[in-house]
């Protein structure tokens, strides 16, 4: 099997996917597509006891693909930009200050928070990791999904702004927390296993400030040459050009293009819209954005299950993996329920409305990308099995049980107010 079959294969089993979760188990489609995923990853990995010379030539073919310099230079902006682009920026400005506690305190908090519990309880367990490595979990476990749970709150009623403060906090989150996790994965690259907080700092500023500037101005840009023409077929591919043109630029200015293509994004889709885009043309840059969102996290989920078959895991990783949820859950609590204790009229939300932000609080696609793009070593076959399993768990049993959550806590809420 060569790289174009697989890319074949992958393709075809997410449209495979997608079709039964459709037609047969009715399962919100990012939850169905995930949770077929998994079953496929298990047979993937049975098959070394029943169809052996088949596992060693998908290893061999997985083996020789670049995979994390595919994902982390080259989806990544797409699936940022896609993600801000669709974002109301008038509800988020309604929401800005607990947006961004939660989503800039609250990620850098999480990732020290995340990062040193790992550390500790992976010493114990006897896992040889080094700090930078379970830091690197953290950055790269925080950031929010709202892709899996949007539609079910809209569905629960959920209030405006709990279901705002929620996505808002996942748009910027996401770009936070890629900031965060790529200055920590320089110091990495640079020899030292050894976190610096001076020179993190120093990374974390002109990644993300630099990367917020050139979003800006790539969006205005942007903005300004669609206002120029009414052809949405050009318009499209503008948009497309921009975003892989800005991205790669970013990455050679040591930018964060994370940042730049969610600022682009939300400029885009938000500032002065109607004078840049006919309403024909807003369908189909909306539509093709969506379809290529949608496109990109099932390849995501198909190639965790390819992927996991070059780590030779082990009992005690799934053991670590068990524990982070717990890990993550309990941050999570931390993040949340700290500055709305410290900042009650800041954070403007009831213990009820809190507790479902946390619930709320997926993680998904992000996560998987960015532990796939670390560097090869035995770190990496532990954080990638514990990220796994946290996503699991994410989708599949908060995903599935967030709608009666939000159902159940609202019921609360009403009685109280009573």
């Amino acid at each position: 099997m060569n790289s174009y079959q697989l890319i074949i294969l992958i393709i075809s089993l997410s449209a495979g996917f997608a079709y039964i979760n459709h037609r047969y188990l009715k399962m919100p489609f990012v939850i169905g597509l995930f949770f077929l995923s998994m079953l496929f990853s298990l047979s993937i990995l049975s098959s070394k006891y029943w169809a052996y010379s088949y596992f060693e030539n998908i290893k061999e073919v997985i083996a020789q693909v670049n995979l994390s310099k595919y994902i982390l230079e080259i989806m990544l902006g797409f699936l940022l930009f896609a993600g801000s682009l669709h974002v109301e920026w008038s509800e988020i400005k309604k929401q800005l200050k607990t947006i961004g506690i939660f989503a800039i305190v609250g990620v850098i908090a999480s990732t020290f928070i995340i990062g040193s519990l790992f550390y500790g309880i992976s010493g114990v367990l006897g896992i040889e990791i080094s700090f930078i490595y379970c830091l690197l979990f953290g950055a790269l476990i925080s950031p929010t999904d709202p892709i899996a749970v949007l539609g079910i709150l809209t569905k629960a009623n959920v209030p405006k702004r709990i279901e705002t403060t929620i996505v808002g906090e996942s748009l910027f989150n996401d770009g936070i927390g890629v900031v965060v996790f790529i200055a920590l994965l320089e110091i990495l690259n640079t020899g030292s296993e050894h976190f610096s907080l001076s020179h993190f700092g120093l990374l974390f500023v002109q990644e993300s400030i630099g990367g917020i500037l050139f979003g800006l101005i790539a969006g205005y840009l942007l903005h300004k040459l669609l206002s120029t023409i009414n052809h949405y077929e050009t318009e499209v591919i503008l948009t497309l050009a921009f975003v892989m043109l800005g991205y790669e630029l970013c990455l050679w200015l040591h930018l964060s293009g994370a940042l730049a293509m969610v600022i682009m994004g939300l400029f885009v889709g938000n500032y002065k819209q109607d004078q840049a885009m006919s309403d024909i043309t807003m369908d189909y840059v909306d539509k093709f954005w969506e379809l290529l969102d949608v496109i990109l996290n099932a390849i995501l989920f198909i190639l965790i299950a390819f992927v996991l078959v070059l780590i030779d895991i082990k009992g005690i990783y799934i053991l670590m993996g068990f524990i982070s949820i717990l890990i993550v859950l309990v941050s999570r609590w931390i993040v949340v329920f700290l500055p709305k204790t410290l900042l009650p009229k800041t954070i403007n939300m009831n213990n009820k409305e809190a507790n479902l932000i946390v619930w709320g609080g997926l993680r998904g696609g992000l996560s998987i990308a960015l532990v796939m793009s670390l560097p090869e070593s035995e770190a990496k076959e532990v954080l990638m099995v514990a990220t796994y399993t946290c996503v699991v768990f994410s989708i599949l049993v908060q995903g599935l049980s967030i709608e009666n959550v939000a159902k159940s806590l609202l019921k609360l809420t009403l009685k109280t107010n009573k």
